[in-house]
């Protein structure tokens, strides 16, 4: 049922997503070596999440998870769309949701969640412009163009291409590599150095077109009542990071901004996930949440309601552009990953495998095999860098995650208790194509 606090903020606002591509928590006010003062203005009027992680570090699978509040393995979307995966034909999409409460539902720009972007259920669509001064131009158009309170409240998501690879693009304000700060689960070598300068170029465009959007909420008079929702999907695309289930592949950018409501420059801590996100919104827009959505209405956090902290949260991985499957979850403290079959240590999606980092990295990862197991005390090792599964000491914690791990997969009905999880003969195709099955 939606939270009775969502009446207690009158008229439901409209609600605007920016979701960009493959950033993390690369952003200053997340304590990245990066200058971002739009994202970090907005973090200093909003309320800004530092413990928010995707369900996966795979584009689609965690976009998936936004628009169903379902873990990928439960709403059918376990890889990428282009390849051929797809949201479950049964499965209700937020934009479903919003039509039905009596939302006007729009996309601009990118989305990775279908290949039939209509079969997401946007009543208006415009994926002309994918880039983020395009997109953010389409948005800024129709924010001009609405005139409330006499239209119904609107549903708008907007994606951005950037920050996803390739890096060093002409056209963007890149780094000089000599000058960008490592990042600290790397060695600090020339390609990795390169590509962080890159990254950085398409990050300062996004950061550009945040305050853009920022500045057109409000000219046009929508941001009183218009809940602003930065975020991505995932880590950025560097080694030991997208493709992983470490924190820098699951660790994400959240910020909210609804003056009056969600505003202050808050931080919050508390442990979320990105199939959370959902059924806030359902509780917002007072429309009801199936017991079917796995995430949890983090409303009450928000207003001061009686909000019970999640324990922990969980992630997933089976395909990428490889298949990859492995299963962990995340406490405050600590990281239980399991793995599945024989694969390379870390996993290089192919965009980064090809790129300048994973020419640097790739013989070491590739020439030792994956663990089953893997534990990681987040309070001694932020950078998860010792595998303590075999260690006495950590026997306890091992024994309790790795029962989490497995009653969640029971619970769920995960389809890797049943084996390996293949492609379709379409996906298997299109994989062929691509050169990049196994």
């Amino acid at each position: 049922m939606p939270n009775e606090s969502s009446a207690s903020f009158g008229s439901r606002p409209n609600i605007l997503i920016v979701n960009c591509h493959d950033l993390g928590r690369h952003v200053g006010c997340l304590g990245a070596p990066i200058e971002t003062p739009q994202m970090d203005a907005l973090a200093g009027d909003g309320v800004l999440f530092t413990n928010h992680f995707c369900t996966a570090a795979s584009c689609s699978p965690s976009r998936g998870s936004i628009m169903t509040g379902r873990y990928p393995h439960n709403n059918g979307l376990i890889g990428l769309a282009h390849i051929g995966w797809e949201i479950g034909a049964q499965e209700v999409t937020l934009p479903m949701y919003l039509n039905a409460a009596g939302y006007s539902t729009h996309l601009f720009g990118v989305q990775h969640e279908h290949n039939e972007a209509a079969r997401l259920g946007y009543r208006h669509i415009d994926e002309s412009r994918r880039d983020a001064y395009g997109a953010t131009e389409l948005l800024t158009g129709f924010l001009e163009s609405v005139r409330q309170p006499g239209d119904k409240p609107f549903f708008v998501s907007t994606g951005f291409g950037e920050p996803h690879r390739p890096y060093g693009r002409e056209g963007y304000d890149n780094d000089d590599p000599d000058k960008v700060t490592p990042l600290p689960y790397l060695p600090d070598k020339p390609g990795i150095r390169e590509d962080i300068a890159g990254l950085h170029g398409l990050i300062y465009r996004v950061d550009e077109c945040v305050g853009q959007i920022v500045e057109a909420l409000d000219r046009t008079g929508l941001a009183e009542n218009t809940l602003l929702i930065f975020t991505t999907d995932h880590g950025i695309a560097m080694p030991r990071a997208k493709g992983t289930c470490y924190d820098p592949g699951i660790g994400t950018t959240l910020m909210m901004r609804w003056p009056g409501h969600f505003d202050g420059g808050r931080r919050q801590e508390e442990l979320l996930t990105n199939c959370d996100l959902l059924p806030t919104l359902l509780d917002l827009a007072a429309a009801r949440t199936p017991d079917c959505v796995d995430g949890r209405s983090f409303l009450a956090l928000l207003d001061g309601g009686d909000y019970q902290p999640r324990e922990d949260i969980f992630a997933e991985m089976t395909w990428h552009d490889k298949y990859n499957p492995m299963r962990c979850v995340r406490t405050p403290t600590h990281k239980y990953v399991r793995n599945f079959g024989d694969r390379p240590l870390v996993y290089l999606p192919a965009d980064i495998y090809v790129a300048p980092a994973g020419e640097e990295t790739r013989d070491e990862f590739y020439a030792t095999r994956r663990p089953q197991e893997e534990l990681y005390d987040l309070e001694q090792d932020p950078l998860e860098m010792s595998n303590l599964i075999d260690d006495p000491d950590h026997a306890e914690v091992a024994e309790r995650l790795r029962k989490r791990v497995a009653d969640w997969m029971l619970e769920t009905n995960d389809p890797l208790l049943y084996g390996d999880v293949p492609p379709t003969a379409r996906q298997r195709e299109r994989l062929e194509e691509r050169q990049l099955d196994n």
